[in-house]
């Protein structure tokens, strides 16, 4: 199924999690999730089922003054 990801597309298997994703972009912590625009706690990356066309934005933080 199709998922974006920080406005890029991706194939992904269905019944695909945040973890699955997180682990396709080789994502780095510290970050946050957001699933269309709704922030989702790390606690449930790995429950989160994506659907197609779900749009995934993984942020980090940002330091600085």
């Amino acid at each position: 199924m199709r998922v974006i990801v920080n406005q890029v597309e991706y194939q992904v298997p269905n019944q695909s999690m945040i973890t699955d994703v997180l682990a396709l972009v080789d994502a780095k912590p510290p970050y946050a999730v957001a699933v269309n625009l709704n922030f989702v706690p790390k606690n449930k990356h790995g429950e989160f089922l994506l659907n197609e066309n779900d749009q995934v934005e993984v942020i980090a933080p940002v330091t600085g003054g």
